[in-house]
């Protein structure tokens, strides 16, 4: 047996996830078991369908077991969100490989290339500071050091995959963990691309026509045919998500929200609540993000911060690993991994989220939040899902 883990979103699953998986069973994997963010992604965006959906399919197409990623860990830094995947697949205590796409495909270039920002963040911490004084955003900054330093790594931390399989290896090197690391050199469309070729496209070229066309005609070829039945499915039955709904809610908490509470959500640091707060005249989501969008404050990380707030997490609530893995999905070989884990595990594993939360302290307050982000990521769907779902949904056992 030899169990693979992969992080991810499938936000959602398209072909280059199916190459993936394929490259990393080839690679000698018996075994896979995926950390799929739940209801709200990375981007600082709501998951297009739900995350019960998503590890269903992901089960069905290739994955063996899927353990949620908590919500404050999705809504992160690529260092958080790296940090609270790698723990989850370490706290398995039976994962022998992780498994993750990048630009280059070279663990050996990637690996140089975390000494080298090591080392830019050890001896040029200085220079780094000022150039952020600039406006300039900490990987920009950073990106900017490691250039000077050594023009090929700054070249590998350019590319955004490249860059957080290196987020990847650092986690995995900070917890002293026995998992090794193995890279797939991602196959033609790049992330985030506006261009798809005959094969593959991206998860944001194929959101954004799903959303836009409110068809899927135009992205089928890019999808498994399963993935594009059930998403059409979704879109009769109002099961598609958009950011766009959250629009008032957002708006609202923003605007009933002090500076000061504002400075206590992840990631505001200097003074940004101050600028949040003072966008609070803005009429549109777009509007806000704009106000405060700057040279050191991305898209992606304001929106983050105002789900944050939303969902009601804290700077402290990342301080704590998850101490937990919430089961969604698994197969008979899932159920394999999760035999073998279990006189291994360092931390709970299971399907009902009631059961875990009264495992801790910090699993109480962790579970507190996956349930009310799934309330509202249920007002982000076109026909509203009742509220508690996480207490109810069915979890996908598939023995065929």
């Amino acid at each position: 047996m030899k169990i693979s883990g992969i992080i991810c979103e499938y936000n959602p699953f398209h072909n280059g996830h199916i190459y993936h998986i394929d490259q990393t069973r080839r690679n000698g994997a018996t075994h896979i078991v995926a950390v799929m963010s739940g209801n709200f992604v990375q981007r600082g965006d709501a998951a297009i369908m739900d995350k019960f959906e998503r590890a269903k399919l992901a089960v069905r197409s290739g994955a063996d077991l899927v353990i949620e990623l908590p919500v404050q860990y999705c809504l992160s830094s690529a260092e958080n969100f790296a940090a609270g995947a790698v723990h989850i697949l370490d706290s398995l205590g039976v994962v022998d490989e992780l498994s993750f796409g990048s630009e280059c495909g070279d663990i050996v270039r990637l690996r140089k290339a975390l000494d080298v920002i090591s080392e830019a963040a050890a001896t040029h911490s200085e220079e780094i500071k000022q150039i952020m004084e600039k406006g300039y955003t900490y990987p920009r900054a950073l990106t900017s050091v490691v250039n000077g330093l050594d023009p090929r790594a700054g070249a590998i931390i350019s590319e955004p995959n490249n860059l957080l399989a290196i987020e990847y290896m650092k986690a995995l090197e900070k917890s002293v963990s026995a998992i090794e690391p193995f890279t797939v050199k991602r196959q033609s469309a790049s992330h985030d691309s506006e261009v798809p070729d005959d094969e593959f496209a991206s998860a944001s070229y194929i959101r954004k026509k799903i959303i836009e066309d409110r068809d899927i005609s135009s992205v089928r070829r890019y999808l498994p045919f399963m993935w594009a039945e059930e998403i059409a499915a979704a879109y009769k039955s109002g099961n598609i998500a958009s950011l766009k709904r959250l629009e008032r809610v957002m708006l609202y908490k923003v605007r009933t929200s002090s500076p000061e509470e504002i400075a206590e959500v992840y990631d505001v640091a200097q003074g940004l609540e101050y600028r949040i707060a003072g966008a609070k005249f803005a009429n549109s989501l777009e509007e806000l993000l704009f106000t405060v969008k700057n040279k050191r404050y991305t898209m992606a990380r304001i929106r983050r911060i105002i789900l944050s707030l939303l969902i009601g997490i804290k700077k402290d609530d990342l301080d704590v690993l998850p101490p937990y893995g919430r089961i969604l999905a698994f197969n008979e070989r899932g159920r394999e991994i999760l035999a073998a884990s279990k006189s291994k595990a360092r931390i709970p594993f299971a399907v009902s989220i009631a059961k875990l939360a009264e495992t801790s302290p910090a699993a109480k307050r962790f579970a507190e939040l996956e349930i009310r982000a799934s309330d509202i990521y249920g007002l982000a769907l076109g026909a509203i899902n009742s509220a508690q779902k996480d207490y109810r949904a069915k979890i996908m056992i598939d023995m065929e």
